[in-house]
């Protein structure tokens, strides 16, 4: 499913192509692309709750959060974003690319995916595809992008 999430991400929304693609169409041309019914359903869904997020992007349970709150993990959370992944999150937090609101949005995502764990890989994507749509959140969203595709030239010492 989360291959079809970065095929849909790369070939529509990072590209400004028309995103509002008629859902048949869509599942006809993923179909096509070799990806199988049922991931393709599980993929729109997860869009589509995402969407829902974006558009609601203040929580009523995040209003009141401290600067210095810490953000603890369950142990369901712990299993599918690993210790890597919660720091990843945090340094994102400490950078301002991710506030309290953003970080739950990739949470809540996070754990609707199907797969088990999150490798660092796939947690940078789900954050760049969280930040896209987000409001007053492009220089984050920049940020992000930079982090994901910005490959740093000779070597790191």
């Amino acid at each position: 499913m989360f291959d079809i999430l970065v095929y849909l991400f790369e070939n529509y929304i990072h590209n400004e192509s028309d995103i509002y693609v008629n859902h048949a169409d869509l599942t006809k041309e993923l179909s096509r692309a070799g990806f199988h019914d049922d991931d393709i359903f599980k993929a729109l869904k997860w869009l589509d709750s995402l969407s829902a997020l974006q558009e609601s992007h203040i929580k009523p349970y995040l209003t009141k959060v401290n600067s210095t709150a810490v953000r603890i993990y369950t142990a369901e959370e712990q299993r599918k974003l690993d210790v890597t992944d919660q720091g990843f999150l945090l340094f994102l937090e400490q950078i301002n690319v991710l506030d309290a609101n953003t970080r739950e949005m990739v949470i809540d995502r996070a754990m609707d995916l199907d797969s088990a764990a999150l490798s660092l890989e796939d947690l940078k994507w789900l954050v760049l595809m969280v930040l896209f749509n987000v409001p007053g959140r492009e220089t984050a969203y920049a940020q992000m992008e930079d982090l994901i595709f910005d490959e740093p030239d000779g070597l790191l010492h």
